[in-house]
Formats: structure tokens, sequence, C-alpha cells
């Protein structure tokens, strides 16, 4: 078998009938898939590149779907679709009407869960296996962990739970040092320490056989060397962590290794009682350039995706010069210094920099306490990953009113990442907080005036942009809580967009056409004035915004009106009461009716 096919590899049962030579060059098949299919489509390149053995092994052992496979974040398992009856739909990945870049149980009935969010999985682990236990099923619950994701404090309460529940759930540590953006805190350090543990273990077995053979002295010297030998495993090992917890640990292996994993995995699957197997593994394993920089090779695109300007890099910027004149400015992540433009800031400011790792909750709480202590944070996230932190955002920055900006980065339809990545909520769980103010920037420069503006804002703050933009416009200065006329016509059409999306399809609708064009660059307070100005009977207003119908914009702008004797014809275009899964941003606009050609049919059936 030198290449991999669909046709050789129909399910895990195809496995299990080959030697570990003839599973070597599956691996090798698998991996010149992913690089492939990747590099034309766009996809999460160095996290798959790394775990081929590791998911070979585990279904050459285990028994999926029967056994539960649970990958953490999700965006690892293409080899595990792959191997699971989905080799010919891989070349659809991303795209719409091929497979998702993660699990998805519509897809498949080897995709125990749907995951797409970080340290999920040893919670649904010890759900699964609780309920195959009441349900008296014979099952084993696997959950595939990266060293990245445990960083993550919900990951912690799982671990508690496991530990003292007792059920057969098998951790696997994928350790390969390296999250979308490097680990940090004790537990990377901690993980650190037990890397070496390997290596020490090899070192006291060739230590001991060489002393031991030693004439007349090897007795006294192997009773002087089991001291030593204590005293360097308190040294190195002296954090036990997971044995405390009531969870045997077993490693660190290497991650590549396919017979060693497999021997491994053997073993676990007969002990009972919960099991984590810690496995080293390389990032980009097999191609040098992922390997090298897995970082930037983390998530591609594909070949074929418009380029714009990127909001991110207009973030970047202009923190690194703000912060040379304002020494209160802190840049926050959490686990994502690149995708959020703040690398070159770590570099240039590492006193400003803050990378609480993938721990949203607690980055929303540490930001408030920061600007309780007189700074100014801006904490950089995407859309989809500030939703964890609902909580914190209501209790910890809302009540007490500090003067946190949240740079809310990839806003709105996300296309490829697909369902659980979609950022078309951010507006509805904002728009509740007393005291939020929330601001929509269309481009580049208008985002600039809002950060400028931000410097002397001392209230919470959400500025809320999609990764890109394409049209750049003159902007009006920023004044609190008050729209921008992009277009004054003396039409009674009046169109309100939020962000730039939502301007370019009223300005291509109207492209010499008569109506009102207005940038509500404020989402949060309204600009209740102009509303006032125009709720007169035979106006119409359409609102536009790339977020949910249900809390957002235009159920605000409805609600004021209605408040005040409403006079117009309104609608909202919006996305509607679903979750969105369409691969490609254009075509998720396309299924709501947030197009040009709607927004002149919706204004004409209002006339």
């Amino acid at each position: 078998m030198n290449t991999l096919d669909s046709k050789q590899i129909k399910s895990p049962q195809d496995l299990k009938r080959l030697n570990i030579d003839e599973l070597k060059e599956v691996c090798d098949g698998i991996r010149r898939r992913i690089i492939d299919v990747v590099e034309n489509n766009g996809g999460h390149l160095a996290s798959n590149l790394g775990t081929v053995e590791l998911t070979v092994a585990l279904h050459y052992v285990f028994d999926c779907p029967d056994d539960k496979f649970i990958f953490d974040v999700g965006h690892q398992a293409y080899t595990h679709k792959i191997l699971t009856g989905r080799d010919e739909a891989f070349d659809g990945l991303r795209k719409n009407g091929g497979i998702s870049g993660f699990p998805k149980p519509e897809e498949s009935e080897y995709d125990a869960f749907p995951t797409g969010h970080a340290s999920t999985s040893l919670s649904v682990a010890l759900g699964l296996a609780e309920a195959a236990k009441r349900m008296e099923k014979n099952e084993t619950e696997v959950a595939i962990i990266g060293d990245g994701a445990l960083t993550g404090g919900m990951a912690y309460e799982a671990l508690n739970a496991i530990g003292s529940e007792k059920l057969p759930v098998v951790i696997v540590l994928n350790d390969n040092n390296m999250s979308i953006s490097k680990n940090v805190g004790a537990m990377s350090k901690y993980l650190t320490r037990l890397r070496i543990s390997k290596k020490y273990s090899r070192m006291k077995t060739e230590i001991k056989r060489a002393v031991s053979i030693i004439p007349l002295f090897g007795d006294g010297a192997l009773n002087l060397l089991d001291k030593g030998k204590r005293f360097l495993k308190r040294v190195v090992l002296s954090n036990k962590m997971f044995e405390e917890m009531g969870i045997s640990y077993y490693g660190p292996f290497d991650g590549h290794d396919l017979g060693e994993m497999i021997e491994v995995f053997k073993q676990v699957k007969r002990k009972d009682g919960p099991k984590l197997v810690h496995l080293i593994t390389d990032k980009g394993h097999g191609l040098k350039s992922a390997t090298v920089d897995p970082e930037h090779s983390h998530g591609i695109s594909s070949s074929d995706a418009p380029i714009g300007k990127d909001f991110s890099c207009v973030l970047g910027e202009f923190l690194h010069v703000a912060a040379e004149r304002d020494k209160r400015i802190t840049a926050v992540t959490a686990a994502m210094a690149i995708g959020t433009g703040l690398e070159k800031f770590a570099l240039e400011h590492p006193d400003k920099f803050k990378d609480v790792g993938i721990a949203e909750e607690h980055a929303v709480t540490y930001c408030a306490a920061l600007a309780a202590g007189g700074l100014k944070p801006y904490f950089a996230v995407y859309s989809t990953f500030l939703q964890r932190g609902f909580d914190q955002l209501l209790h910890d920055v809302g009540i007490g009113g500090y003067p946190v900006t949240f740079c809310i980065d990839r806003a709105g339809a996300v296309g490829a990442d697909g369902v659980t990545h979609q950022g078309i909520f951010d507006l509805s769980y904002l728009m509740p907080i007393p005291g939020m103010t929330i601001m929509c920037p269309t481009d580049g420069t208008e985002f600039r005036q809002m950060l400028e503006f931000s410097l002397g804002f001392d209230r919470p703050l959400a500025l809320r942009y999609p990764k890109s933009y394409f049209t750049e416009r003159d902007h009006a200065p920023v004044v609190y809580g008050k729209w921008e006329t992009i277009k004054q016509s003396k039409s009674n059409i009046y169109i309100l967009c939020v962000g730039g999306r939502a301007l370019d399809i009223a300005e291509r609708a109207f492209d010499g056409g008569d109506a009102n064009i207005v940038n509500a660059r404020f989402v949060k307070p309204i600009d209740s004035d102009f509303l006032d100005s125009i709720n007169r009977k035979g106006n119409i207003i359409v609102t536009i915004e790339d977020n949910v119908r249900i809390g957002g914009f235009g159920m605000s702008v409805l609600d004021y009106l209605t408040t005040c004797g409403n006079n117009v014809s309104f609608r909202a275009l919006a996305h509607g009461d679903v979750y969105i899964d369409n691969r490609d941003i254009d075509e998720a606009f396309v299924m709501s009716g947030i197009t040009e050609e709607n927004l002149i049919k919706t204004v004409k059936s209002l006339e």
C-alpha cells in the first residue's frame, strides 16, 4: 500500500487487518492527503499533521463509533474523518456541500459530539460515560485534548469531576507545547516538567544497568543510586497532579511512534477507572514549513478566498503607537495574539501585553480589575469566543462600569470554519448589558477614529468588526451616540447600516437610486435624535446588520420607534433564528436575505 484511497480504507475496521508497516504507510498517505486538500481549500494544517499517528492508533485499538472519540476544539479531526468513510468527501473540506472542518454528528455516526471551542471535551466525555453507565452500554469515552486546551478553566472543572466519578474515561493529552499562540501559565510549565520524565526514565535504566555490572562495587552503588534517584525524581517530577485527582497517569510517550502508542492504548483499555495518556507530538509533523512555523500554519485560507484589508492589522498598529504615549494601555488576548493582530505589540511592548491562555472568562474579569486599578485594557478576542465570558461581561465589567475596551474580531458570518465559529450573536448578548457602548467600524479609517475615541472613553466599550473590509471611505468625526449619513437625499427611504458589508450592500442597491444611506456606527446607544427626526408617517426605514435578528440592532430601533409611537414602515434585514453553517460568507448573506436584491424588494414592498 503506497497511497491511501477510499477503496482501501472505508472504515476503521479496515485498519485492524494491517500490520505496523502497513499502518505507517497509511499514515504517510493520510498526511499527503491532508496537505493537498488544505493547501487548496484552506483549513487547519499543523494541528492535523501532528495527530495522524495518534488518531490511527486510537482507531486501531478502540471500536469507534461504539467507543466515543471527542476531539477537543475539533479542528484536528481530519485524520478521523478520512478514516471513517469520508475520504472522497474530504475534497470538499470547508466548502458548501462538503464536510465540515470540525466534528459534526449530522455528518457521521463516528462524530460523537459537535465541537469547535476549546476545553470542552472532558466534560463531554464524562457526560457520555455517565449516560452509558445508566443505559448499561459497554463503551469507552476517549477525549483527545491538547496542552493548549488544557489551560482552559473548564477542563479543570471536568478533571475534578472525572477523578471523583471513577468512570472509564480515557484522556489522551496531545502535548505539542504549541497552541495557536505559545502556551502560557503554570500548566504549561508543569507539562514541560513531565516531558523530561521519559528522558529521566531512560537515563535511570541505563545508569542502573551500567553500575550493576561493576565488580564488588555494584550493590553499594545501587543503594546510593536509589537515594539519588529518589532525590532526582522529587526535583524533576515533584508534581503528580493527575494522580492526586484520582486519574491514573501514563507517559509521556512518543506520539508519532505507532507501535508504542498501540501497545499503550491496549494496556490502558483493559484498566478500570479514569486514565490519562500523555503523548508528545510535533505540530506540523511531516511538513517542514508547518513544523518550523506551526503558529502561522495553524489556519490556512483557501487559495481562492477574497483578499481584503484586515481590521486586526489596524488594531495592532494603532495600539503599538498609542502605547508609546499612554502608559495605561494593556493589550490582552486569550491565546490568539496572531489572529487578533497583537503579535508585533507583544514583541514591542512585552510589559503591556498579557496572553492569559484559553481562558476567556478569566480574561474579561482580569481586564475589569486592570481597569479598576487605573489601567486601560483592550481585550482582543473573536466574537465566537467572547460568548464564553458573558457572565463576566455582565457581572464583573458591567455592574462596575469599568472602562474595558473589547475589540471583537471575526464578528458576523465567518464562512469556512462553520457553525461553531459564526460571530452572529454578539450584538444580541452585548445589547442588554446596562452601560455598554457598542460601535461598529465600516473600514480601517473609521476603526482608527473609534480607537482614538476609546482612549478618552471611561465606560465599557465594544468595537465589533469582521475579519476584513474592502471599501475605504472618508468619515465624519466620531461623536458619541451619533450616526453618519453617507448618502443624503430628499427621499422618504432610510437605510440604516451596521458595518461595512451592510453599507456596501446599500450603496450597490441604490447606486444611482434615491435613498438616504446611514452608517449606524453606534449600535448602542442608538441615535435617538436622528430617529425622532425621521419618525414621520410615510417614511420607510430598513436596517441591515450581520447579526441575528432577535436582540439585534433592528429590533432595538423598532423598540425605540414603538415606544415613541411608530409612524414609519419598518423592516430589519438580519440573520434568522437559525445556526449558520454556510462555508461562504457571501452565500450566507444570500441565504439570510441580506442582499441588494432583497433590500430593493423589501423597500418596494413597503412603498
